[in-house]
């Protein structure tokens, strides 16, 4: 299903002339230093492209798999292939690696071989002196062995993507030791050995991995070894992995992290979801930062989709098929960390319900949606990301798009995170009454204060954060360094049967300190603590994990409170 899709993804944008994909036999590639030749094959002058841009991105012949053999690419390479250049103390290797790259030329067949570029690049071949480059400028640039090809003198194009060139390659049947019917389209097809690397994910090898392959007898069967086991004909094997690595490549507007894995989305025909979701579950794309509002409205596009349907791109009643794929590195494999699939509009929706799950008070400075990236962070120790749990991201995903309870996993990190740090802030709030809502689906907890709620562990909370706020007003000013979160929250939110007593008597000392002060605020919190203490028949001697979570909601709900400008001057901090 995977690769089927990708496949079908790579027929959609092959046949985009601007910024399309590769033919078959071809692939993109970063050259960043050209040789350019006469008619003749004489030197002419070497150009290095800019390196840090895609106008140094050619369509080249595929790649081969580099092992630790000697294995030449066809009219481009490094500069110890290309151009016979030692550069690594090796010069035995380099010879032989050189005659490699000049064969493969040699082997073309017609019309190649009677092309003038080729006929031209094998003239320059023969009679060309690496060691002339030792006095051009560019030598220092050589030594770090740069990907190389070659260019006829006012030509507008390479030599490898001549006509000629691209016909013979386009007709090759390439060597195949069988033929049997493709997995993937079903089709009979010679098939593929190796499969071509996969590269861009985060933390897989820079040479590239894959997501089919076979390197142990304990994964082969009947004999079969590598490609064989699981047959991908040569056609399919290039679209997939191609089209992957396009939705993987540097810059893509539709590839995004979700924790420590690698995601792609893409959709059966154009659709804006496909960079729109990237922006809304990314990190911090480099666009984002240069516009801070687009993340903003890129959720409210959705959240109007849902509600106009066909009033937006991004309409409701859209069946068009999306797909999200999420990957992880596993040594010199790619190990698929999820797949969802389903429509635009299925999407849409699941994207509005995840922000109103999260919806929650906050304060001035918070960003009104939170970014999945944020989530995740906040329940990591020490807020690093390469602290994320490896399962969490895909978890969390899987659970938005798909409509599925959050994992569990979620909130338990969330918990842990507020009991180490004492702190219960937006997201960790945000992240545990998200999780209760959906569980139960419907509202246990709402967006602010509840005073009416009557779970025990939530009045705990709120009355937890009271006592707090009695301990600060009735401190000297600038004289209080720490407060009984600092010291009691872990205990209080787990335990509150042994903490809470403490905590009572404690308060009463701070009210009579308060009373001195200002009597409207002792008046005030007595009957706050009254309030909230009519409702707790019994404290509980510990709190289940979900308890737990009502407990930080209702400490997080009562601290927003005490903030907030009230219409009456009694009661409110602030008139």
């Amino acid at each position: 299903m995977i690769l089927h899709a990708l496949a079908q993804y790579y027929e959609r944008k092959s046949g985009v002339e601007e910024g399309g994909l590769p033919q078959p036999g071809f692939e993109r590639k970063n050259i960043p230093f050209i040789i350019e030749i006469s008619d003749q094959g004489t030197f002419i002058q070497p150009r290095v492209t800019d390196r840090d841009s895609s106008s140094s991105e050619y369509f080249v012949p595929q790649g081969v798999k580099k092992t630790s053999g000697v294995a030449a690419n066809l009219l481009w390479d490094n500069a110890e292939y290309a151009l016979g250049l030692t550069l690594k103390g090796n010069p035995e290797r380099v010879i032989k690696q050189h005659e490699a790259f000049v064969e493969r030329i040699r082997a073309l067949e017609e019309p190649a071989k009677s092309d003038k570029g080729i006929q031209a690049l094998l003239c320059f071949l023969e009679n060309f002196d690496p060691s002339t480059l030792k006095e051009n400028p560019h030598w220092e640039f050589l030594q770090s062995n740069p990907n190389i090809s070659f260019q006829l003198q006012d030509d507008n194009c390479l030599i490898c993507e001549r006509q000629n060139v691209i016909d013979t390659l386009k007709n090759n049947k390439r060597e195949n030791t069988q033929n049997s019917v493709c997995l993937v389209t079903g089709d009979d097809d010679a098939t593929e050995r190796l499969h071509p690397a996969i590269k861009g994910v985060w933390g897989a090898q820079s040479s590239g991995a894959n997501i089919v392959s076979f390197n142990l007898d304990s994964f082969t069967s009947y004999g079969k070894s590598q490609g064989l086991n699981a047959p991908v004909g040569k056609h399919a094997s290039f679209t997939y992995t191609t089209a992957l690595n396009h939705l993987l490549r540097k810059g893509s507007e539709q590839r995004f992290q979700v924790g420590t894995d690698s995601a792609v989305c893409w959709s059966a025909k154009p659709h804006d979801l496909e960079s729109n979701l990237p922006t809304i579950f990314g990190a911090t794309p480099t666009a984002v930062k240069d516009d801070p509002d687009k993340y903003t409205n890129t959720v409210k596009a959705v959240f109007r989709s849902v509600r106009d349907g066909r009033g937006s791109s991004l309409a409701q009643e859209d069946q068009t098929p999306f797909y999200v794929l999420g990957l992880a590195p596993n040594a010199s494999r790619i190990a698929i960390r999820f797949w969802l699939t389903g429509t635009v509009r299925e999407f849409s929706k699941r994207i509005k319900e995840h922000f109103d799950y999260l919806e929650i008070v906050r304060g001035e400075n918070d960003p009104e949606y939170l970014r999945l990236f944020l989530l995740l962070v906040n329940t990591a120790v020490q807020e690093r990301k390469e602290n994320i749990p490896p399962n969490l991201g895909g978890d969390t995903m899987r659970a938005i798009l798909k409509g599925y309870p959050y994992p569990y996993t979620l909130l338990a990190a969330a918990i842990r995170r507020c009991r180490a740090s004492q702190q219960v802030n937006y997201a960790r709030a945000a992240i545990i009454k998200a999780y209760i809502n959906k569980s139960h689906k419907k509202e246990v907890l709402k967006v602010a204060l509840d005073k009416e709620n009557r779970d025990t562990s939530y009045r705990l909370g709120r009355l937890f954060a009271t006592l707090e706020r009695i301990q600060e007003k009735a401190a000297e000013p600038n004289r209080l360094n720490t407060t009984i979160k600092d010291r009691y929250y872990g205990s209080a939110s787990s335990n509150p049967g042994s903490v809470f007593p403490t905590l009572l008597k404690l308060s009463h000392h701070r009210l009579a300190e308060l009373k001195k002060k200002v009597q409207k605020h002792n008046t005030y919190y007595e009957k706050l603590v009254g309030e909230i203490m009519n409702d707790i028949a019994e404290i509980p001697s510990s709190l289940s994990l979900p308890q737990q979570g009502k407990f930080a909601v209702g400490y997080y709900h009562q601290r927003q409170d005490f903030f907030v400008k009230h219409d009456t001057h009694e009661g409110g901090e602030k008139s």
